[in-house]
């Protein structure tokens, strides 16, 4: 009988590839390593896609590899469909990736005696650095965005009390990107429709009025109006900002793509995962839109912008807070059961500067302002903004 720790570690293992294989061998230094695997059922209704290996495959193929101890397809759903196999196997030790942390992982080993490990993704020397994200970009590299400051502003019940700007930035599609998360999944998605796999090289602001009139079909039956930041968002590359007055569509719009700057907003910007919007919550409702609360919103922006010119960092996360204390002062709905913890937690970490969650909120991502690179927490996802011509 074994008396080597037990070591746990969970995915869908769905593009198996050399990155799995040297995750696999680092974890089980460790012990004997077992690996959960995530159902077919789990994955279509996690990831909204039907898998590419069936889950009986996956489990052939994982069990195939010298440094498995053994698998099982997980009998849980959601994020966490591995504790039904935890609270069987009852390891000493769960590992994750650094992409595949979260506090509620950390928080369930806490609760059940075990040893949580964070593993940083490195290949196996003379390998070229492998990971399920990047295999997929050869099959779609749609950017998507994230929302700086000034969200709201872009829908006309809202401008009506006071104009402003909406603070945008593309991003290469460098990690998973989930959808009901707040970076425009939804309009990505149906860009996916017309251009499967990489925008057309086109005049970006034309672009994004094209896209903006197919999401906003006229004969849509639900009545929404998507907001323009986000095929702005997806589209313009760099940084952007867009003026609203009362209209859908913008007024103007003006774009940075300085290097500096680009790098800059790098280093100071992560993102860390929570838990997607949950079906059937509304974060409008409740909502409490004032002209007050319009124009902090719109002051919020023009300082974040200002911030970023100067490339003043206090200034860039006081004006970040503060745009996100506005939005949530008239949608107080965007802060679902759940949320308020993960501020709390990161809020406390040394070198996180300030905290919002993208779009309309409700969960998704806590995107942080950090002083630095080296002060992004464990298992933040870094950001990759997109450039021109990429």
């Amino acid at each position: 009988m074994s008396t080597k720790k037990k070591v746990f570690v969970s995915g869908c293992y769905d593009l198996l590839h050399s990155g799995h294989v040297e995750f696999f061998r680092q974890a089980a230094e460790y012990g004997d390593l077992y690996v959960g695997i995530g159902s077919d059922a789990t994955i279509l209704g996690y990831k909204h896609h039907k898998t590419i290996y069936s889950e009986q495959e996956r489990l052939f193929m994982v069990k195939s590899i010298r440094y498995v101890k053994d698998a099982f397809i997980n009998a849980g759903s959601g994020v966490m469909d591995f504790i039904p196999t935890v609270e069987r196997l009852r390891p000493d030790i769960l590992v994750v990736n650094e992409d595949g942390g979260n506090e509620e992982k950390r928080r369930f080993c806490a609760e059940h005696g075990i040893e949580y490990v964070v593993l940083q993704r490195t290949p196996q020397k003379g390998l070229a650095a492998r990971s399920s994200t990047d295999l997929k970009k050869t099959e779609s590299q749609i950017p998507t965005r994230l929302d700086l400051a000034g969200t709201w502003i872009d829908q006309p019940y809202v401008s009506q009390f006071a104009p402003g700007w909406a603070l945008t930035i593309s991003l290469e599609p460098t990690f998973e990107i989930r959808d009901r998360c707040g970076l425009s999944t939804s309009t990505r998605n149906m860009i996916r429709k017309i251009w499967p796999y990489s925008l057309p090289n086109m005049d970006p602001e034309m672009l994004a009025k094209l896209v903006f009139c197919f999401e906003n079909d006229p004969e849509r039956s639900d009545g929404i109006i998507s907001g323009a930041q986000d095929a702005i968002g997806i589209c313009v590359p760099g940084l952007c900002r867009h003026w609203y007055d009362k209209r859908f569509w913008p007024e103007k719009i003006e774009t940075c793509c300085d290097e500096g700057i680009l790098r800059w907003l790098e280093d100071h910007l992560c993102m860390i995962p929570m838990f997607p919007r949950r079906p059937g919550c509304s974060v409008v409702e409740g909502k409490d839109i004032t002209e007050p609360k319009v124009r902090a919103l719109a002051a919020a922006a023009d300082a974040c912008w200002k911030a970023i010119m100067a490339r003043d960092i206090d200034a860039f996360a006081a004006a970040y807070k503060a745009s996100f204390d506005a939005q949530v002062a008239m949608f107080p709905a965007m802060i679902q059961p759940g949320v308020q913890e993960y501020i709390d937690r990161y809020s406390k970490v040394d070198g996180v500067l300030a905290w919002k969650m993208p779009g309309a909120g409700g969960g998704g991502y806590l995107a942080l302002v950090c002083t630095g690179p080296e002060a992004f927490p464990e298992g933040a996802i870094s950001l990759t903004i997109r450039r021109p011509g990429m």
